[in-house]
């Protein structure tokens, strides 16, 4: 009944953003999210499962140049932002997932703050910004936690065979000088210290990378697909999605390193082997 009542609220009231610094800052590249609201709106896209709709505006998004720290925007104040310039690999799903839900209702046209309300839904803790860089979830597994506590997503990691991940939460507080908020807010450091400590007390659960192949056939179009890496501090190492191509291969699309642009790779499970430091996945499904 519950989950009945919030998919209402979802249908029937408006998300609004709370936006805190101008668009010019926090909304980039216009004429992208344009195109493939026109796209969208032509094709019905609204009309498809949400996993389906999100393999549509992932393909809108492949080719677009990796782009390391597009949210660190500003030195004190945070705002929910977009960068259809430049993505990295949390930036990609996060954008696919956005669009994703805003099309959920149907609109003769899409402005960019219905997809800045989205984004503020799913960054940040318990769905809401205030302004402050600690509102928002710095870690994926602390991101899968948040979003499935509030009905966005569906953890299915634990419908597989799993193993507890090894894990030291510190990466943040670790490398502050590569982080703009962190640098010129000292105090922020403390507090992203404590969410850290309660993050390596948490026991996460994942799929090793040996199971994966065998559970390929189950995985499907928007599934959010986190790289658990061997000890490296904050759980997940990386993040993209599945797409499932002509073929039916559920492969792994992601804002990559190596190919600096978005692309569509491998099977998840190739995508693995080919990474002696990938342990193995989490899988979120999207609502």
């Amino acid at each position: 009944m519950m989950r009945i009542l919030l998919t209402l609220l979802f249908l029937i009231l408006p998300l609004t953003a709370r936006e805190f610094l101008p668009q010019s800052v926090t909304f980039i590249g216009k004429s992208k999210f344009e195109s493939i609201t026109r796209k969208a709106i032509d094709g019905r896209w609204s009309q498809l499962p949400i996993g389906d709709r999100m393999a549509k505006i992932a393909m809108e998004l492949e080719g677009i140049p990796y782009k390391a720290y597009t949210l660190e925007i500003h030195d004190k104040i945070e705002s929910p932002s977009v960068n259809f310039q430049g993505l990295d690999c949390w930036t990609f799903f996060e954008t696919v997932l956005g669009m994703a839900r805003m099309l959920e209702k149907e609109k003769p046209s899409y402005t960019p703050s219905d997809l800045l309300a989205q984004i503020e839904h799913t960054r940040y803790r318990g769905g809401k910004c205030q302004g402050n860089y600690l509102d928002r979830l710095h870690y994926l597994i602390d991101w899968y936690r948040d979003n499935a506590k509030r009905r966005t997503i569906t953890d299915i990691t634990r419908k597989f065979p799993t193993s507890i991940a090894p894990n030291r939460c510190e990466e943040m507080t670790q490398l502050w000088k590569h982080y703009r908020y962190l640098k010129h807010n000292p105090d922020l450091r403390t507090g992203m210290a404590q969410h850290e400590k309660r993050l390596t007390a948490m026991k996460v659960e994942f799929i090793p990378k040996s199971k994966v192949k065998a559970i390929e056939s189950q995985l499907r179009n928007g599934d959010i697909i986190g790289i658990v890496r061997h000890d490296n501090g904050s759980y997940c190492s990386h993040v993209g999605m599945i797409i499932r191509d002509s073929n039916n291969v559920a492969r792994f699309m992601h804002a990559s390193t190596t190919y600096k642009k978005v692309v569509v790779d491998k099977s998840i499970s190739e995508y693995l082997n080919s990474f002696k430091k990938h342990a193995g996945i989490v899988i979120a499904r999207p609502k």
